[in-house]
């Protein structure tokens, strides 16, 4: 018969606690229970027990946050288990399970929606994005489904958010949508939910709500008509500042306003009339050359330098230009345009004044060109046609015509 442990009490477990040595101490009092202790200085309560054909060690808290008397009447119970049939450690596992799965699905749609944005937010170029997501989440979904468990989030919730807006403000509405798409997804990802998404447009939103396109008009950026950009440029060459000639630069290459005001010096090769964009500063991720025509090379040369600063158009401070110094110098002139909007006008020159095929000037605008199959087939960036495009742009605009007397500029390889 095994020799039974002696029955401490209270203070011979304390002293244990302060100077036993590492390992098991049986404490007495129910069979199996030990006070463990550890080279770390931890202590806890060890129940040796027999399962069917199993002994494991099952752990009933530490001390002294677990008395002497709480481990003998855990123990007790453990072992009361035991007898009846009942594995005490599985019990426990699935109890743990239970109350994780509860935790789990007590999420709500705004705490999904914040660590959404944090998971996601080094995959955007830029802080601002991560701005407008909460922004719009913020502004339209947190009031009706903010506080709601991301668990119970069905059809009648999300038409709550987007419903009072989808015919006013379309456009937005839709972000939204999208948005909540992504999120809801997120959560069904991580376990916080089940089912099919309901901010989901094929097949679900698209039976209950009209299109997009059908339910209001896309609104285009406001852009100077083609006839009026030179003599928009003589009077934008008059201006000072690094913000005019930030906006003369977008002109003449027909970039996006915010890869002009990244552009580094490290980016353009004057000798060989080339800027080159990185992927990472593209809207579509991948690598940009820009051909630099005469006028472009001459206001790069005459610009101002920085020491220690890499910016072409750097701030006064050095720091990267506003996106608002661009519109603010529009706004001086008294022209009712957008810096982007001199892409649109560039678009239409192109086609109107110029035969030079389509995916040209689409190339020269950074956009996609044709579907993957003949993307793959089309490897080179037509880069000298290009070139021989913003040599005329540039001298088109230098050089405008008189209205009414307007004649379409050739290209020297018309295709």
């Amino acid at each position: 018969m095994p020799k039974k442990a002696k029955v401490l009490g209270a203070l011979d477990v304390s002293r244990l606690a302060r100077e036993g040595e590492p390992g098991l101490h049986a404490v007495g009092g129910v069979a199996g229970l030990h006070l463990q202790v550890d080279d770390g200085g931890a202590r806890s309560w060890i129940l040796r027990v027999t399962i069917g054909d199993r002994r494991p060690d099952m752990g009933l808290g530490g001390y002294p946050d677990v008395t002497l008397a709480g481990a003998r009447e855990a123990a007790r119970a453990a072992r009361a288990k035991i007898k009846a049939g009942i594995d005490p450690i599985a019990e426990a596992r699935a109890a743990r399970s239970v109350l994780k799965a509860a935790m789990a699905g007590a999420w709500t749609f705004d705490a999904c929606a914040t660590d959404y944005i944090k998971a996601k937010a080094s995959e955007w170029k830029n802080a601002k994005h991560a701005k407008q997501w909460t922004n719009t989440l913020t502004k339209y979904a947190s009031p009706k489904i903010g506080t709601l468990q991301v668990r119970d989030v069905e059809l009648p919730h999300v038409l709550s958010v987007i419903e009072p807006i989808w015919s006013t403000k379309t456009e937005t509405a839709n972000r939204v949508r999208n948005r909540m798409e992504l999120v809801l997804d997120w959560a069904t990802v991580r376990g916080y939910r089940k089912g099919l998404n309901p901010a989901r447009w094929r097949g679900h939103l698209d039976k209950v709500l009209a299109k997009p396109s059908k339910v209001s008009k896309v609104a285009h950026h406001p852009a100077l008509p083609d006839v009026d950009v030179g003599a928009f440029m003589r009077d934008l060459r008059k201006g000072e500042g690094m913000g005019a000639r930030a906006l003369e630069f977008v002109i003449l290459t027909a970039c996006r306003s915010g890869e002009v005001r990244g552009a580094t010096w490290q980016e353009i090769d004057l000798g060989a009339a080339t800027w080159t964009i990185p992927a990472s500063r593209m809207k579509a991720d991948r690598e940009h050359r820009v051909p630099l025509s005469v006028p472009a090379l001459r206001l790069l040369r005459a610009l101002p330098r920085i020491p220690g600063v890499d910016l072409v158009f750097a701030a006064p401070r050095g720091g990267v230009l506003s996106d608002m110094t661009l519109t603010a110098v529009l706004r001086r002139m008294s022209v009712d345009v957008v810096p982007h909007g001199f892409r649109s006008t560039f678009r239409d020159w192109c086609s109107e004044r110029t035969n030079y095929p389509h995916e040209v000037a689409e190339m020269a605008l950074a956009h996609a060109v044709g579907n993957r199959t003949e993307a793959a087939y089309r490897r080179g960036d037509l880069f000298e046609k290009r070139r021989e495009l913003m040599t005329l742009w540039a001298k088109f605009i230098n050089t405008p015509p008189p209205k009414g007397n307007v004649r379409a500029i050739r290209s020297k390889a018309a295709v």
